[in-house]
């Protein structure tokens, strides 16, 4: 999630009738609130996953832009404390499949594109429009980020070593490269990719991606929009960058926007959630849920403007686990999107992963 320019008008999100599911992620909430991050003793060893890589440092992009190396090394220390012994730690690979699971997600000239500037030494680093660089590392960041992704699919789909739900701290971020368009820090859509390669490789029919990103995914909605068995559900800011995410784009019934306005903190970020995307996303009855996990609405960011805390990342992450676990036998693959303070970064992600793992 770039910065840019103040995105389209908003729009009044569309509520599903009521359920019980609201009400328990409700009273859910009023409990974490009451909690904090609730960072408790580790899960069972194994049954959540880490994907990374040190590679994903070597994408380079200048020392004033906010998608820097120092987010891995915030999240690295964090990670790496005692409240995370339970985690199974795996190396992102680099896949003989990662281009062709990429050509699922994107059109091929785009991969094209890519792969030449990225060929050439001489011309780097490099910008595509404002924001979005390549570097000497990036090319094997990016493959390793999709490899990442690819990897964890594989584990809580096949269940090995009884795997059930994978965090990929991965960079560059990718929920705003569309189509055939990089941009927004993106060049790859990399929740696109997991979730296209759960339904070519392990048969996932109905396949969720969530977004909880302060900037919208148009990319994963570019790429989602006329399949109904792909879904997708986001709270952002709006009006703000990249300019999509009304609740009037609905696609053909599968997307799901709720925008928030500049400010706006739990309450309203929750109740969208609680009320509106949680429900659709229980209807849609996921075989696998894709979480495309932005920490840049937290209070402070910089390219952020809302007001959440790292226990509010804590708690959504357990409400969709909650979903998970009803649908889906539990099966949540989540990768790394914004989050550019680095002290919130750490906070959030570590109130992900420890849900993560109470849910595991």
């Amino acid at each position: 999630m770039g910065g840019g320019p103040d995105g389209a008008k908003g729009g009044a999100a569309v509520r599903p009738a009521g359920s019980d599911l609201t009400r328990r992620v409700l009273l859910a909430g009023a409990a974490s609130l009451a909690s904090g991050t609730g960072l408790a003793a580790p899960a069972e060893p194994g049954r959540t996953l880490l994907v990374t890589h040190a590679a994903f440092a070597a994408h380079e992009t200048g020392p004033s832009h906010p998608e820097r190396p120092a987010r891995m090394r915030a999240l690295d220390e964090v990670l790496a404390g005692p409240a995370f012994a339970g985690l199974r730690r795996e190396a992102a690979p680099l896949r003989e499949d990662a281009e062709a699971a990429i050509l699922r997600a994107h059109a091929p000239a785009h991969l094209a594109a890519i792969r030449a500037l990225a060929a050439d030494p001489g011309g780097l680093p490099a910008r595509i429009g404002p924001d979005t660089v390549v570097s000497v590392g990036t090319w094997e960041a990016a493959l390793r980020a999709v490899g990442a992704g690819l990897q964890a699919i594989d584990a809580v789909c096949e269940g090995g070593g009884g795997v059930r739900n994978a965090f990929c701290q991965v960079r560059p971020p990718g929920h705003h490269a569309e189509r055939a368009r990089a941009m927004g820090f993106c060049l790859f859509d990399t929740a696109a990719v997991a979730a296209l390669h759960a339904r070519a490789r392990h048969g996932a029919r109905r396949v969720a991606v969530v977004d909880f990103d302060v900037h919208h995914g148009n990319g994963t909605q570019d790429i989602f929009w006329s399949d109904p068995d792909l879904f997708y559900a986001s709270t952002h800011r709006m009006p703000w960058f990249p300019g999509t995410g009304a609740a009037s784009e609905r696609g053909v019934g599968n997307i799901w926007n709720a925008p928030l306005k500049e400010g706006d903190d739990a309450a309203p970020f929750r109740a969208a959630w609680a009320q509106h995307l949680l429900p659709a996303l229980d209807a849609f009855r996921p075989d696998l849920i894709v979480v495309s996990a932005g920490f840049d609405a937290h209070e402070g960011d910089p390219l952020g403007g809302l007001r959440l805390q790292a226990a509010d990342f804590g708690w959504i992450t357990a409400a969709i686990a909650e979903v998970a676990e009803r649908r889906c036998g539990g099966r949540i693959v989540s990768l790394l999107e914004g989050g550019y303070r680095l002290d919130a970064l750490a906070a959030s992600g570590a109130a992900h992963v420890r849900a993560l793992l109470d849910a595991g």
